[in-house]
């Protein structure tokens, strides 16, 4: 069975995403201030790592980078953001168009419910004081279902 990975275009069709995200996300001036404060140099590299290994590819991200925990740890204590969330997730769908993944692509939905998923709830869980954040979170695997348990 094809994961969402592949569909996406494997490790450089989500190179690409995160790249077109990112650059959205700087343009626009509201999620812009989430980087602010500076972010990574390979950044976009990341971020492709990361969904690279939550979309049914290889763990990119947890043998290079870092774990879910600290992932989570970067993304709380900032109290709710909800239009912030929102704007992030319109950045989202606009790269996935800048790509060419449009409308008629089947993978398009499954990759926006995801982020949307991601964004508002997986890494939203914790507003408040940073120690809150378990040490021990995996990274959610995401297939054409949804959320794996």
């Amino acid at each position: 069975m094809e994961t969402v990975y592949d569909a996406a275009g494997g490790d450089e069709g989500l190179v690409q995403l995160a790249a077109a995200w990112h650059a959205r996300v700087l343009a626009d001036e509201v999620v812009s201030h989430a980087f602010s404060h500076g972010f990574h140099p390979d950044h976009t590299y990341r971020l492709a790592a990361y969904w690279i290994e939550a979309l049914g590819g290889p763990p990119a991200y947890t043998s290079s980078f870092g774990t879910e925990s600290s992932v989570v740890l970067m993304h709380s204590g900032n109290g709710p953001h909800e239009d912030m969330d929102r704007r992030a997730i319109t950045c989202f769908d606009q790269a996935l168009t800048d790509i060419g993944l449009t409308a008629d692509n089947r993978v398009r939905p499954v990759l926006h419910d995801y982020f949307a998923w991601s964004t508002t709830v997986s890494m939203a869980r914790y507003h408040g004081p940073n120690d809150q954040v378990p040490t021990d979170l995996t990274v959610p695997r995401w297939s054409w279902d949804g959320l794996q348990h």
